[in-house]
């Protein structure tokens, strides 16, 4: 059956997983997101992915970084943003460097591995790690939409982590019905969900796709820094308006190594005692080097 139809088809449906209550489907409704594309150096982009079962995804020999930030407005477990930072992905071997026809053609199941997850509410961490498998932290976000700009910032324990910026589209000029694929590293196996989105979008591609990504100096934020991200973005798209659905269908595989991995992966443990608040850390203060794109 079409996802997206027995999605629709469980409406006013109820569930209690892991303790949290969900009208379903599980959906989010007027909510702004803004995309943005940097290519990256493809090689140093598989050291961030475990096992054996995910590799970047290569165009013209570069990686793909995406950065993706949506402020849910209206969701079962309440309003918060999330920060997404992911690599685009194949699931299955390195393909090389192929084309965006090919990758379609050659039925290549591509998706993003996600790096980094920050949102605003104990809750979504629960969630989106116990149930779906997403590496959800929470921190200190923001996401605004200015008149010529729309940005969002990540803050932890006050200081910048990431901060990401794109000029408005002139026009809403592309009706987007897509749907997008999430791999992501959990309990020493990868974790597949899918999400559908429809809205009115505004697309920039190449010289026109005006943005910048700044990174910090937490640990984490300077290990990204590996990934030689170029300062030119490939494409950014803005949703000032969006409808989403997340499929309740999960995926996964074992993660696997040639060796036997030294180290325990983390598990269940880091969200049992997580509680069900909506409550949000205080906005990112930190300033932000660098100029503004518009």
């Amino acid at each position: 059956m079409n996802p997206r139809k027995r999605l629709q088809e469980q409406s006013g449906q109820h569930a209690l997983v892991d303790g949290i209550p969900f009208t379903l489907p599980v959906r989010c409704t007027k909510s702004p997101v803004l995309m943005a594309l940097f290519p990256i150096n493809a090689d140093k982009a598989r050291g961030f992915m475990p096992g054996k079962e995910v590799s970047p995804l290569r165009f013209r020999d570069r990686g793909l970084l995406v950065v993706t930030v949506i402020d849910y407005q209206s969701t079962p477990i309440g309003r918060y943003i999330e920060y997404s930072v992911g690599i685009a992905c194949n699931h299955g071997a390195d393909t090389g460097s192929i084309s965006p026809a090919e990758w379609l053609t050659k039925g290549v199941d591509i998706g993003q591995y996600v790096i980094e997850l920050p949102v605003s509410s104990e809750i979504s961490v629960k969630g989106g790690k116990g149930i779906w498998g997403m590496p959800k932290r929470q921190g200190s976000l923001n996401f605004v939409v200015g008149e010529r700009t729309v940005s969002s910032q990540y803050d932890v324990d006050g200081a910048l982590f990431a901060y990401i910026e794109m000029e408005r589209p002139a026009h809403l000029l592309v009706p987007l019905r897509m749907s997008a694929a999430n791999f992501c590293a959990f309990r020493g196996m990868l974790m597949k969900s899918r999400i559908f989105f429809e809205g009115r979008a505004g697309v920039c591609l190449l010289e026109s796709a005006r943005a910048r990504f700044v990174l910090g100096d937490h640990p984490r934020a300077e290990r990204m820094k590996d990934l030689e991200i170029d300062q030119k973005a490939l494409m950014t798209a803005f949703i000032p308006s969006a409808d989403g659905l997340l499929d309740d269908h999960i995926e996964s595989w074992f993660l696997t190594y040639d060796q036997a991995p030294s180290e325990v992966p983390e598990g269940m443990e880091s969200v049992m005692a997580l509680g069900l608040s909506e409550a949000w850390p205080p906005a990112p203060t930190a300033p932000v080097p660098g100029t503004p794109v518009a």
